[in-house]
């Protein structure tokens, strides 16, 4: 098998899979954002809700590491 062909194949799969990650996050976020009470978005950006954004931020980091590891 040709190297290009190799790297191809790779560059495909690497694009699927990042593809298919930020697909799985966004669902989480989007989720996460409907079954918890009060609009997300407005309470950290308009009413500065500092707490909110620290455990949304921790949140994605942990999202975002299982969904790396599911798909590696």
């Amino acid at each position: 098998m040709p190297a290009t062909d190799t790297l191809l194949h790779s560059l495909i799969s690497a694009t699927v899979y990042a593809v298919l990650g930020i697909v799985i996050f966004v669902i989480t976020v989007v989720l996460i954002d409907r079954f918890s009470p009060g609009e997300m978005w407005k309470e950290i950006v308009h009413d500065n809700n500092t707490a909110l954004a620290i455990l949304m931020a921790g949140f994605a980091i942990g999202i975002s590491i299982i969904i790396a590891a599911a798909v590696h």
